[in-house]
């Protein structure tokens, strides 16, 4: 082989060595050299105690909105009030109805174990009637407050007035029952009283089924109606979503293959593009026992249907400013 041919081989031969070492050099400077993190996986913010998804239990005209998102309420506040005039006639039918049934009753005197269950029934129903009226008084007193934005004192009175009241009538409906199983079959007047209670219990369920309530204390997220609306069970959105945002979680998709290296738990930082070089503070609350597709697109990825994932729940210490529905990354510390 001539020499000037054996040069340029040595010379593509040396050329190629340092093109791999270069390679090499290239692949050992892309790993990551912070061993902080054991996996890092895509999430989204939500509430601890999730969304909840109010719907309308009847269908109906929507006659007042009472609140509007990021309201803060509590258990039992009206939120949507449905056009029910209707339904109060007919309330106010069967509350008459009562009045001359139990007229009619009292016409005739009984003594030992009937007066006994007489009177327990005739507390159950004061009772009852009771909450009612107590619940009007929160209702309105709610309503003054939300408008006028001054102090809750007199919703706090009105909340505990309406404890006191719904106690009272338990403790009632208990005596009732033990009054009961010892009575003798009742007379007639006594059965229509039951029976026009009974149809005014439902008459006051229907109608209470025409105000949407807070069924727990929270924040409102969203309001899909207004005033004039129609609104029944079947709508595609419901008319109003509330949240407990005391305490705010992310809900992580770990790939699949980083799943022996996550624990209940364990330390995470949580990163949102919305608050860059910001870290927030959490653990791993729960582990889903379940593989399934990605829903979440992880960052650089075109194709999220192609990843397995685990959901994994992670609880914040420190929210801050995390919005529910805010994406995510999740970097799980190593733990020694």
């Amino acid at each position: 082989m001539p020499k000037s041919r054996t040069n340029l081989v040595a010379i593509s031969g040396l050329v190629i060595a340092i093109a791999v070492a270069m390679a090499a050099g290239g692949v050992m400077a892309a790993e990551p050299q912070d061993k902080r993190w054991q996996a890092v996986a895509p999430g989204r913010v939500e509430p601890c105690s999730g969304q909840i998804k109010i719907a309308i239990a009847v269908t109906g005209v929507v006659d007042k909105v009472l609140v509007k998102a990021n309201d803060k309420v509590f258990a039992g506040e009206p939120l949507i009030h449905l056009a029910d005039s209707e339904l109060a006639a007919r309330l106010a039918a069967a509350e008459t109805l009562v009045a001359l049934r139990q007229r009619a009753r009292d016409e005739r005197s009984v003594t030992g174990s009937a007066n006994a269950r007489r009177k327990a029934r005739d507390a159950a129903a004061d009772a009852e009637l009771k909450v009612y009226g107590v619940r009007a008084i929160v209702d309105r007193v709610a309503a003054e407050w939300r408008a006028s934005g001054g102090p809750d004192d007199s919703v706090t009175t009105a909340r505990t007035a309406l404890a006191r009241a719904q106690a009272e009538l338990t403790k009632r409906q208990e005596e009732l029952r033990a009054v009961e199983e010892d009575s003798p079959l009742p007379t007639i007047p006594e059965g229509q009283l039951s029976i026009a209670r009974s149809e005014y219990s439902v008459a006051r369920s229907a109608l209470d089924k025409m105000t949407l309530r807070a069924p727990i204390d929270g924040t409102v997220l969203q309001v899909n109606v207004r005033a004039g609306e129609l609104v029944s069970p079947g709508s595609p959105q419901p008319p109003l979503q509330l949240a407990d945002l005391s305490a705010l979680c992310v809900r992580a998709e770990l790939d699949e293959r980083d799943l022996g290296s996550v624990k209940v738990k364990q330390p995470v930082s949580v990163q949102a593009s919305a608050f860059p070089g910001r870290e927030f503070e959490g653990n791993v609350s729960s582990v889903a026992p379940l593989v399934e597709r990605g829903r979440l697109e992880p960052s650089g990825s075109r194709n999220q249907t192609d990843v397995d994932v685990v959901a994994v729940m992670v609880e914040l210490t420190g929210s801050g400013e995390l919005t529910v529905g805010m994406k995510a990354d999740v970097y799980f510390r190593s733990v020694k």
